[in-house]
């Protein structure tokens, strides 16, 4: 699909840097298309079909996905990354660990959210997307209207929503568009809630490497309303 003809202005940068090892290759060739998620064939072939369903959109090295499936066994993830350099990290860790609770899509979020069904997540994990710090490229930000009205449908009634982002900026444009969105609730009690890691959290590769820079993570949980 050519750039003019896409519906979503893209909300992220490259999809590939340096260029895979023989390993990754053969994670890329080999094990990606047995996980893969298709926009023409969405089936997913879970080994538990009656699973909640977890997604992770932009999931990048794959480090905190990983970590919920291990330790959610009984939770079907979906994670999301059009990343082919952080894709083919999560591909390693699913070897490795045997995870067998893992779908992988590497394409637009929004294109693949259009496609599933209603109601049908139970938890969704945005961490650290792209702020496009530039006042010129706040459209391309992931975080927007068209993005929350496709989170609504497929997110279940009382369905969770945790959002990570290290940009003071990014979190008041987060706060702001949310507000604008009646059907979810911020679910803040004390400072603690958006300053503190949630206790099921693993700190990320570019967690850590944002706070060695001098730049914390900022917390702001959802759930959607029923």
């Amino acid at each position: 699909m050519k750039y003019a003809e896409k519906k979503f202005l893209i909300s992220y940068g490259r999809t590939k840097a340096r260029k895979l090892t023989p390993n990754q290759q053969r994670l890329f060739d080999e094990l990606l298309p047995k996980i893969q998620i298709s926009l023409k064939n969405p089936a997913l072939g879970w080994q538990n079909q009656s699973a909640e369903t977890w997604l992770e959109i932009g999931f990048g090295d794959g480090g905190h996905l990983a970590h919920q499936a291990r330790n959610n066994p009984n939770v079907n993830f979906i994670g999301c990354e059009p990343f082919i350099n952080g894709a083919v990290k999560l591909l390693r860790e699913i070897e490795d660990n045997n995870l067998q609770n893992i779908r992988i899509y590497t394409g637009d979020v929004r294109d693949l959210l259009e496609k599933t069904p209603e109601n049908s997540i139970s938890r969704i994990f945005i961490l650290n997307p792209d702020p496009w710090p530039k006042t010129k490229h706040h459209k391309r930000r992931l975080i927007q209207k068209p993005l929350l009205d496709l989170l609504e449908k497929v997110l279940q009634p009382e369905g969770m929503l945790r959002i990570a982002t290290d940009d003071e900026d990014y979190a008041f444009w987060i706060l702001k568009e949310f507000m604008n969105h009646p059907k979810f609730l911020w679910t803040v009690r004390s400072k603690a809630d958006w300053q503190n890691d949630p206790d099921d959290h693993i700190k990320t590769k570019y967690q850590k490497k944002a706070f060695k820079e001098g730049r914390k993570n900022i917390f702001i949980e959802y759930k959607l309303l029923g």
